[in-house]
């Protein structure tokens, strides 16, 4: 196993992702109409900040739950409750309520825990507010592809730029699946992550197809590679550096996730370090096999890298059959046990 990973990380060992693109693009089809199945189903559980409603924080008394929060709510006349831990606090959401709601809950809640009815802060957004919220959330995604496709295709060309946003499409998609089925609230704090996942998904695609670059800019019409081989050389290249990219960045976020969310009960961290652990993993797949394998197929289609691979094919051809021609020919006059063979097989004593 270690001289494995040395040989790895050395780019000894050429991995075919290309050769399996069949395989890739299966398995990304397949999680991409799970997530969409999702979003019809279910939807994307948004945030009051996109839908508008009624926030209300207020102390987390001791021995308090969820459950119980959640039943003080209702019992004064509320209907859609979804109680959260934020540190030290409670944070309720509830659909939008008017003037004379707002007291009511608050009386409730001051009631049952103990507290002054200011000790419970009240926030109400309005659908109006939240609906701008969600247009400028859009306008921002559109304005970050767009400027994505332009670069690229500056930097590189327009098939590595349609390979990127192919593979930007996957991660969002994937990502909003997984916050379909789970049910996580989608926040402010969740596009913030969802935009830091896709320029991260990015990066990854740059580095990947920077290499390609490099590797392919020397194909010549003599070249013994396919487009396809230096595409795959180039990624067992850059392999280890995705990798270890990915496990530094994916290690603090899991602990937020995992770690931090449980024990400071911060939901704001909740939200963002969802969509940042999702779509770093996410990220790093469709880098290496979904970008690199659209951009080989979109580059094989090339007169050049076309006649390219119909020359190697042939070369490896006229190869295999001059070695199978040699293994055919007669053993030549030689000798075993002081006994000479003619090329007719016949044996002769000296």
């Amino acid at each position: 196993m270690p001289g494995i990973i040395s040989r790895l990380y050395r780019g000894d060992i050429n991995i075919d992702f290309v050769g399996k693109r069949k395989l890739w693009y299966g398995l990304s089809a397949l999680l991409m109409i799970v997530s969409i199945v999702g979003m019809v189903i279910h939807g994307l559980n948004l945030g009051v900040e996109f839908k508008g409603g009624s926030v209300f924080d207020f102390p987390r008394a001791t021995n308090s739950s969820v459950e119980e929060v959640r039943t003080t709510i209702k019992d004064a006349g509320v209907h859609q409750v979804i109680v959260q831990e934020a540190g030290p606090n409670w944070r309720v959401t509830t659909e939008s309520l008017d003037t004379n709601e707002v007291p009511k809950v608050q009386q409730a809640v001051a009631d049952k825990y103990h507290l002054k009815a200011d000790d419970v802060s009240t926030q109400v957004i309005g659908a109006t507010w939240g609906g701008e919220v969600m247009q400028k959330a859009w306008i921002g995604l559109a304005v970050f592809m767009l400027a994505i496709m332009l670069y690229l295709s500056l930097a590189f060309e327009w098939r590595m730029a349609l390979a990127a946003i192919v593979a930007l499409v996957h991660d969002l998609v994937i990502t909003a699946g997984i916050y379909a089925w789970s049910g996580f609230e989608v926040t402010p704090a969740t596009m913030l992550g969802f935009l830091t996942i896709l320029g991260y998904s990015l990066y990854d695609a740059v580095v990947v197809f920077d290499m390609i670059k490099e590797v392919t800019g020397k194909l010549g019409t003599s070249a013994k590679m396919t487009y396809t081989q230096a595409a795959n050389n180039a990624l067992s290249h850059t392999l280890i550096r995705s990798l270890n990219t990915s496990l530094v960045a994916i290690l603090p976020v899991a602990a937020i996730l995992f770690i931090g969310t449980t024990l400071l009960g911060a939901g704001t961290l909740k939200d963002l370090s969802l969509a940042l652990f999702v779509g770093m993993i996410v990220g790093t797949y469709s880098s290496l096999c979904v970008a690199t394998p659209i951009l080989v197929t979109l580059k094989e289609r090339e007169p050049q890298w076309r006649k390219l691979a119909e020359r190697v094919a042939q070369r490896e051809a006229s190869v295999a059959k001059a070695a199978a021609a040699s293994a055919k020919q007669p053993v030549v006059a030689g000798s075993q046990n002081g006994v000479a063979t003619t090329d007719d097989g016949k044996r002769k004593k000296r």
